[in-house]
């Protein structure tokens, strides 16, 4: 790797699954905690009878999350997780110690029904895709339940509102209590913010710009206004060059990224072996690209998909994000 002072590393993977294995223990519900709840769904009521007892989750970062609020013994099953992230997703599953993975990327109605799930915690484009086999609509057609993860409501949106962080701040909590774990939820939200608040210390005079590359030679895959990466580099205090885009995930062009000089690049790490080598090395070549601050100057920040998707990572990230824009090793 060439990038210098600027570039931060991912979160080391053993200190996370450390992180995510102690919080994996026996969840019971909140004392007192009453059912049936109702909660939105991408706009849509979504009424819970009682806590699930079975319970499937799609993806890295909702995983993380499902057991960060210690719902581990309700797991039957996960999915989404080797397909894509080779490293990250096999040490995953190891802390999961039992926990299958039903499909290495999206999963079949025949794999979600087989699995037996009160509940599928997954997403659009997060294991499901518009008019596919899997959505609410064809899940509840065989008794299960989905709770859609709702900064991806946005992908079936017309007005593609700016991802903030109360897109994960309400998802905990909206998890929290389908499972009867409000008070836990909160609580893990109120020592988020706390950290959050510290990191965007001391407050930058001028929000430096900063471009987030997922992926693609030809044209970048990118994070648009309405993805969470806008909300992550709000929080550290700067500004996602792309937020003009209405869109959540998707591509923009290369000359529209390099008009905007980004002062810092954040490449995703997908934990697939390759790592950002090659990310960087496509800036570093393009005629345009190569030319901007952050190249010139190496300004990299590496982080994984898991930290740049809603979950409990992100606070980590915004951390990372928050001493680069800062200069702070």
């Amino acid at each position: 790797m060439t990038g210098r002072w600027h570039r931060i590393a991912g979160v080391a993977l053993s200190m996370a699954l450390a992180q995510v294995a102690a919080a994996a223990g026996a969840a019971p519900p909140d004392a007192g905690a009453a059912f049936p709840v109702t909660v939105s769904n991408c706009g849509e009521p979504l009424r819970i009878e009682r806590p699930p007892r079975r319970l499937v989750v799609h993806d890295l970062n909702m995983t993380e999350m499902a057991l960060a609020l210690g719902l581990r013994p309700a797991l039957v099953g996960v999915t989404g997780i080797t397909g894509w992230y080779k490293q990250t997703g096999e040490a995953l599953l190891r802390t999961l110690d039992g926990v299958p993975e039903l499909a290495p990327r999206y999963p079949t109605m025949e794999t979600l029904v087989a699995a037996r799930p009160e509940l599928f915690f997954a997403g659009w484009y997060y294991g499901m895709q518009p008019g596919g086999e899997v959505t609410p609509a064809t899940l509840a057609r065989r008794g299960i339940q989905t709770l859609v993860l709702t900064e991806s409501c946005a992908q079936n949106q017309a007005d593609k509102p700016r991802a903030t962080m109360g897109l994960l701040y309400g998802d905990m909590v909206r998890l929290g209590r389908v499972f009867g774990r409000t008070a836990e939820a909160q609580r893990l939200v109120e020592g988020w913010r706390a950290r959050v608040a510290a990191a965007n210390l001391p407050a930058l005079e001028r929000r430096p710009g900063v471009f987030v590359y997922d992926s693609g030679e030809d044209k970048p895959f990118t994070a648009g206004r309405a993805a969470m990466p806008t909300a992550l580099i709000d929080a550290a205090g700067g500004r996602n060059v792309l937020d003009d885009l209405p869109m959540s995930w998707g591509t923009a062009t290369w000359e529209a990224v390099a008009q905007r000089n980004p002062q810092f690049v954040i490449l995703l790490d997908y934990q697939n072996g390759q790592g950002p080598d090659h990310l960087e090395r496509v800036l570093r070549e393009h005629p345009a690209m190569r030319l901007t601050d952050a190249v010139r100057e190496g300004r990299f920040i590496v982080l994984r998909y898991a930290e740049l998707t809603p979950g409990p990572a992100n606070i980590g990230a915004i951390e990372k994000i928050a001493r680069a824009l800062r200069g702070v090793r």
